[in-house]
């Protein structure tokens, strides 16, 4: 009787070590990025008690209502799989006692789980790498964060490709002033919008503004402007951090229909958005959620920080260098004919010894040369030894470049200091 083969979830993807070498390049310039502006990782569960997401997100937000994978454990308690990270880390925060009197700048990585359609850079498990800093409400924290990001697309190769857009939506009794009267707008055209749109208008009405269907977005540009609705002191600043911005060359577009889909943001919200990935443009997300740690138990905290789609990333990165590769080995050694193997094995952890970095695999199997040499191109290796039989028995050892496609035979004792010359 045959085995079904069990499949992967739907929106739950494997990425092989041909992508994940892509996706370790990536993370590695966005870490030395943090480390370098002074941000701190912090490591937080996948698993929360589902009302920190409630009273966090808001209970009438698209990711609550519909996106969340939630479910009871063996005590009866609501648990979820995280939707988002900043949630999480104002949790920790509050409980690890990190904002009382004190600026934090933290950044955390990993998967994240929403239920919605999959489409191409849009999974139910997807990955994101926040950056969050407590503490600070001036809008210069707001601008270090953006020129962060902006260093971030720099290092990537990406800069040409994505644009950042930018607004305000105020303090949240001038958002719920601007809402009545965008809602009083939307009714007089109810029976055109649609269903999203229709579901949206008491419950989560801003994001109206984010609808991607063309007719109504023309019907908008007659509705009434959350500009002319902003109280005096994020107006303020706004205009402290577009001077900021403009002062360091930052471009940037104002746009005023941004918005973000979760209750808690205020005052500064902006993307990184690229038309380089079709309808997926959102690339980096943020702004500043000053009420977040009071609304979960804390005391009030300003605080501002943003997410980046690591997907989408990984995506606009290998559009804009398909050139990019990267070896997931530096030297592969083939080994060939009887009593070779020990060795092999004996050099091998001499060369991890004095070369730590060295990223070095050896085939063991002995098939044929022509094989073994497949295989190293497979992995990308730099460098290419070769341990045979009928060299040992002169203490000899055969070393090609593959770039180059150089050989040389070393003497078998000049062979570390010979990679080491090489490799470092």
């Amino acid at each position: 009787m045959k085995v079904e083969n069990i499949q992967a979830i739907r929106g739950m993807n494997d990425y092989l070590p041909a992508e994940t070498i892509v996706w370790q390049k990536i993370e590695s310039i966005l870490q030395q990025v943090l480390a370098s502006y002074g941000y701190s990782e912090i490591r937080l569960p996948i698993l929360e008690v589902t009302p920190l997401f409630k009273r966090a997100i808001g209970k009438v937000t698209d990711v609550v209502e519909k996106e969340m994978y939630s479910f009871e454990d063996r005590n009866g308690q609501s648990l979820t799989l995280r939707p988002e990270g900043t949630a999480g880390c104002v949790r920790a925060g509050i409980e690890n006692g990190l904002f009382y009197n004190q600026q934090q700048r933290l950044w955390y990585s990993g998967a994240m789980f929403r239920h919605e359609r999959p489409q191409k850079g849009r999974y139910r498990q997807f990955y994101q790498l926040g950056v969050e800093a407590f503490g600070l409400s001036d809008s210069s924290i707001d601008a270090e964060l953006i020129l962060l990001s902006a260093r971030c697309w720099k290092a990537l190769g990406i800069m040409d490709h994505i644009e950042l857009e930018l607004n305000s939506i105020g303090s949240l009794v001038a958002r719920t002033a601007y809402r009545q009267a965008l809602i009083k707008f939307l009714e007089t055209y109810q029976d055109k919008l649609d269903k999203d749109c229709r579901r949206r208008m008491y419950t989560n009405t801003l994001r109206v503004l984010d609808t991607k269907d063309p007719y109504i977005q023309q019907l908008l540009d007659n509705a009434p402007k959350l500009s002319e609705y902003l109280d005096k002191e994020s107006k303020q600043h706004f205009t402290d951090l577009c001077t900021l911005l403009d002062q360091t060359k930052i471009k940037y577009r104002i746009n005023p229909r941004l918005v973000r889909g979760l209750d808690y943001y205020n005052r500064t919200v902006f993307e990184w958005v690229t038309k380089s990935l079709g309808s997926q443009g959102t690339v980096c997300a943020g702004g500043r959620y000053d009420t977040l740690v009071e609304r979960l138990g804390g005391r009030e905290t300003p605080a501002v920080g943003f997410a980046i789609g690591l997907e989408r990333l990984a995506l606009l990165f290998k559009k804009v260098q398909p050139c990019f590769t990267a070896s997931i080995i530096d030297l592969y050694f083939a080994v060939l004919g009887e009593n070779t193997l020990s060795i092999a094995i004996q050099l091998s952890e001499t060369l991890r010894n004095v070369m730590p970095h060295l990223k070095l695999m050896t085939d063991y199997r002995g098939d044929k040369l022509a094989k073994q040499f497949t295989r190293a191109n497979k992995y990308g290796a730099r460098f290419f030894l070769i341990l045979s039989k009928d060299k040992l028995a002169t203490k000899q050892i055969l070393l090609k470049n593959l770039s180059t496609g150089e050989q040389e035979t070393l003497v078998l004792v000049n062979v570390v200091s010979r990679l080491m010359a090489l490799l470092t």
